[in-house]
This record gives structure tokens, sequence and C-alpha cells, in this order.
């Protein structure tokens, strides 16, 4: 299998048709994305995993699949939303309820940094969480973020604390 980047345990790439059934226990499970406003329509993920793959065409930047490299199996997606150019990276990262408090999280947001900062395309990356989600909370410090606030978010319908990370 082929990955953009990789750590000792996990591989990203980018997403395709084939990895919907992965998807759906991640994107499509209610406990999984409670924090992130609700778990996906099934019937968008085909649409999802075309834009992200777009996305890395235009802008060298994506949302990967997480991989385990020991089983190859898809366990998450992480990596970069692009709103409209990469003044606007978002990092996020879900990963399947099985594998949580495993620091795969810790590590999938590393490798993404790291991934983006050596592409030298963003300057400012940007990351939100429910302020419930004490689990995203302390990954998003550990990894270098900085708290920006709280935040009412329209589309979730719900506060969100908001963090930077600006390369040097």
């Amino acid at each position: 299998m082929s990955y953009l980047f990789t750590t000792n345990k996990l591989g990203f790439r980018l997403l395709q048709q084939e990895d919907i059934e992965a998807c759906k226990l991640f994107w499509g499970n209610k406990e999984v994305m409670n924090s992130c406003g609700g778990s996906m329509s099934l019937e968008l993920l085909p649409d999802v995993l075309s834009f992200y793959k777009q996305s890395q065409l235009e802008y060298g930047l994506s949302v990967y699949g997480v991989v385990l490299l020991e089983t190859e199996e898809v366990i998450g997606a992480a990596g970069f939303n692009i709103e409209d150019s990469l003044k606007n990276a978002e990092l996020i990262c879900h990963l399947k309820k099985d594998i949580w408090n495993k620091g795969y999280g810790t590590e999938a947001a590393i490798a993404c940094l790291n991934y983006a900062h050596s592409l030298n395309l963003v300057q400012t990356i940007t990351a939100s969480s429910a302020i419930n989600n004490k689990q995203a909370l302390r990954i998003l410090g550990k990894v270098g973020f900085d708290y920006k606030g709280i935040q009412y978010v329209e589309d979730i319908k719900q506060e969100e604390a908001f963090f930077s990370l600006t390369f040097n």
C-alpha cells in the first residue's frame, strides 16, 4: 500500500471509494461524531471522499485515511479541511471508538502537522473541539495549539473551543 506519509504505527493516504464501509465506523458513528455536530449522512460519503481527493489535487493537503500499519485497517481520518485557500487550513481527526485512548489521536495529529510543515504550504492551522470533548482538548494542547477562546458555531449549533498553531 502506498502512503503519503507514515509514523511508526500509522500510514496516511487518500481515502478511496472502497473505504466507505470503514468510514461508516467513524463518520457514521453517532458516539464518535457526537462532539462534532452528529454523524454524517452515509449517502454523502462518496461525495466527501471525492471532495477530499479534489482538495489534495488543488491544495496539496487534504483529510487522509488513517491506516493502522500492522493490520492495514482504516481506523479513522485525519488531516486538513481547506475552505477556500490554504489560509483556512483546519486540522481534524476522527477515529473509530474501539481504538480511542491508545495514543493514535495524538500520533495522527502530530504526523499531519509535521507533513503540512514539511510541505511549507500553510503557516497557520486552526482546530476546534466541543468544550466537553476533554480528550480532543488535551490532544490539541499536547501537540502545540494555542487556545483562542470559545465561539458558537451555527453549522453544528454548539459552542466550540478554538485553537491555532503557527509554524515558525
